[in-house]
């Protein structure tokens, strides 16, 4: 599939993805205790959401990600909104992240990705990093279908189909995302270079390798240490651009709904991460915008 996006990736220069949206807001002093997570102020305070995007493009990011990977149909009616506010709400979404590019201060183009997360983040009990939740393909996909409509329709540069913990669940989205007219990317989350599910990295990244819609694959909300491996089997399986986005390297316990142990995030992984095939590269949770900035000097060839 062509579009601009598709045609940065082609062109070989790296892009920088922004990092963690969450603890960017929660630095901010919002809390996102709730199921909602982030998604909770696109209802309450849209403007939290676009100074969050804002200080990321400043930080140095190419790429925003949107605040809807925990925004869906289901969630948001457990919390008395209907579908047609609902899907407002995914709209603005990508309206934030596009009002942020508007204002930042920089002199290079800058992409909005549009989050969908997986079936488990819309649970809110950690299940996105086990996946196989009893579910069939069919029921996924009609799960994840309209949402992706929806923010399609709102125009972003890309489909951001993130932390994908099994093959069964991907096969689900590639079915979603055909027809719909924009791009997307297929990122899982992993752990010792299986999915989260424990299915070969392989089998998994097999399923995009002839999908037209999918213009790059990769791995995200994993630890840095389980990104090489995979990124090297991304490139040689699917001869797509990677794109990886882990976190700090500390763990979530979806009891205690904290982060434990410590990060072991450095940006100087990055040089190799992009000898091995990354072209767009960043962080997820926990990493905040210094260490955006270390990644987009590390990356010394600068975007046009």
């Amino acid at each position: 599939m062509t579009s601009d996006f598709a045609d940065a990736l082609a062109s070989g220069h790296p892009l920088v993805l922004d990092g963690g949206l969450s603890n960017q807001l929660e630095s901010a002093g919002h809390d996102l205790s709730d199921d909602l997570w982030s998604a909770r102020l696109l209802a309450e305070e849209p403007e939290a959401v676009t100074a969050a995007h804002l200080a990321y493009f400043e930080a140095g990011a190419d790429v925003a990600i949107t605040s809807s990977y925990q925004a869906t149909f289901e969630g948001f009616a457990r919390r008395g909104i209907g579908r047609e506010r609902a899907a407002d709400l995914l709209t603005l979404s990508v309206e934030a992240a596009r009002e942020a590019a508007r204002r930042a201060r920089v002199d290079r183009r800058l992409w909005v990705a549009a989050s969908a997360g997986p079936y488990g983040a819309m649970l809110a009990d950690g299940s996105e990093y086990r996946g196989r939740y009893g579910l069939g393909a069919g029921e996924l996909e009609r799960f994840h279908r309209p949402r992706l409509e929806v923010l399609a329709a709102a125009r972003p540069d890309v489909l951001a189909l993130e932390t994908v913990p099994d093959t069964e669940e991907a096969a689900a989205l590639l079915r979603a995302v055909r027809g719909l007219g924009v791009p997307a990317w297929l990122s899982y989350t992993v752990a010792g270079g299986r999915t989260r599910a424990g299915q070969p990295l392989e089998e998994a990244f097999a399923l995009a390798a002839d999908a037209e819609e999918v213009i790059a694959v990769g791995v995200n909300c994993c630890a840095p240490e389980d990104v090489a491996e995979a990124v090297g089997t991304a490139a040689r399986v699917t001869g797509k651009p990677v794109v990886v986005y882990p976190n700090s390297g500390e763990a979530w316990d979806a009891h205690a709904r904290t982060w434990r142990g410590r990060s072991s995030f450095a940006a100087e992984q990055v040089r190799a991460w992009r000898a091995g095939g990354a072209r767009v590269v960043g962080g997820c949770c926990r990493v905040g915008p210094d260490t955006i900035t270390s990644i987009a000097r590390m990356l010394t060839v600068r975007r046009p």
